[in-house]
């Protein structure tokens, strides 16, 4: 990934934080010569290792799991992203002198995937997504809310991943480049379409929402 320095992000509580508000992440591997990206939703154990451990389950009919089973892979998490007119930069009326531009905000983890059919590990880990994503509902649904028998078959039919992360980097482009003034601009173009990406705009690495 192309990072200049103004646009890095190495910290990994705010990372993390991008993680938990956008956890479906893209997950690239290799089967023989051949790139695949599967679409996976993720939990991030962020005292597990030195920049955390990605846990997740795939469908036990997806190849993935075996053909990826120890092998260096690549997660990509995205954020608010939006397309900058030139025309949100107070600039414009000085002197002309700008052109679009694309803001976004993304996280690369790098590491080694283990897979795992472990029946209690694959039960907490789906446990866990639930209870996660339920969590904001007014009658959250819970594992143990369907029959035991039935619960047991659908665990026969996945399987468990974790990614130990070993490289975690950020890339928070959100106009830092420009000026005061232009930044401003831009926050304010968003105010009301992409509340999320005037908060970045303003504070970089802000709690993501």
């Amino acid at each position: 990934m192309y990072l200049p320095s103004h646009f890095e992000e190495n910290r990994d509580a705010v990372m993390h934080a991008l993680l938990r508000a956008h956890p479906f992440g893209l997950l690239i591997t290799r089967e023989g010569e051949e790139p695949c990206a599967d679409a996976v939703p993720f939990l991030i154990d962020a005292a597990r290792g030195p920049h955390g451990t990605l846990v997740a389950h795939v469908a036990r009919a997806n190849p993935l799991w075996r053909h990826a089973q120890g092998q260096r892979v690549l997660v990509v998490f995205q954020g608010p992203q939006a397309y900058v007119s030139p025309s949100a930069y107070p600039s414009k009326a000085e002197h002309g002198k700008v052109v679009p531009t694309w803001n976004y905000v993304m996280v690369q983890a790098r590491g080694t995937l283990r897979a795992s059919e472990d029946a209690r590990e694959l039960h907490g880990i789906v446990s866990r997504l639930t209870d996660t994503h339920e969590a904001g509902r007014a009658a959250p649904w819970a594992v143990g809310d369907a029959p035991a028998d039935y619960i047991e078959k659908m665990l026969g039919a996945i399987v468990a991943i974790e990614i130990p992360i070993a490289t975690l980097v950020g890339k928070w482009k959100v106009s830092q480049n420009r000026s005061a003034a232009d930044r401003e601009g831009v926050a304010r173009e968003f105010e009301a379409s992409n509340v999320a990406m005037a908060r970045q705009v303003r504070t970089p690495g802000v709690e993501p929402g």
